[in-house]
């Protein structure tokens, strides 16, 4: 399992000073990436248009470089600004099959300072029913802590 608080603290300390998304999307992709051989893909996708996603940086193999609003999990999570945590992606309506590996999923919209949505943290495992409550609150805060400056 992550350690959480050491996590925060090392994304904290990376990050400090820094404005610019992309590259706290980078940074922030690989640290998560790493901190657990639950996630087996962690990338962002980023609002670029009214209803789209397009790939950001992320970690693992290539991920999908376009998801409207309404298609998959995190087409789900951009549209309703809601955490997604699925525990199996086959059993989730539209889900869209970047990785034939993936197993569950894990979305965490991403808000700046004024509470927009500019994109989505994506996590998959090759597991199923890998990620837990936890994995999703403890995130979120790291994602609300450096995005919400922006």
């Amino acid at each position: 399992m992550v350690d959480y608080s050491t996590l925060a603290a090392t994304v904290a300390a990376l990050t400090d000073g820094e404005t610019d998304a992309v590259a706290l999307m980078a940074t922030i992709a690989c640290e998560i990436h790493h901190a657990d051989d639950r996630f087996d893909w962690t990338g962002f996708y980023r609002v670029t248009e009214p209803g789209i996603l397009r790939i950001g940086p992320y970690q693992g193999g290539h991920g999908c470089l376009v998801i409207p609003f309404d298609r998959g999990v995190c087409g789900a999570a951009a549209r309703t600004g809601q955490i997604q945590l699925v525990p199996d992606v086959d059993a989730f309506p539209g889900h869209i099959a970047c990785a034939s590996s993936t197993r569950s999923e894990l979305v965490i919209p991403v808000r700046n300072r004024a509470g927009e949505v500019i994109g989505v943290l994506d996590i998959d495992s090759d597991r199923p029913d890998a990620f837990t409550q936890e994995d999703a609150a403890a995130l979120d805060a790291i994602l609300r802590d450096v995005f919400g400056r922006l």
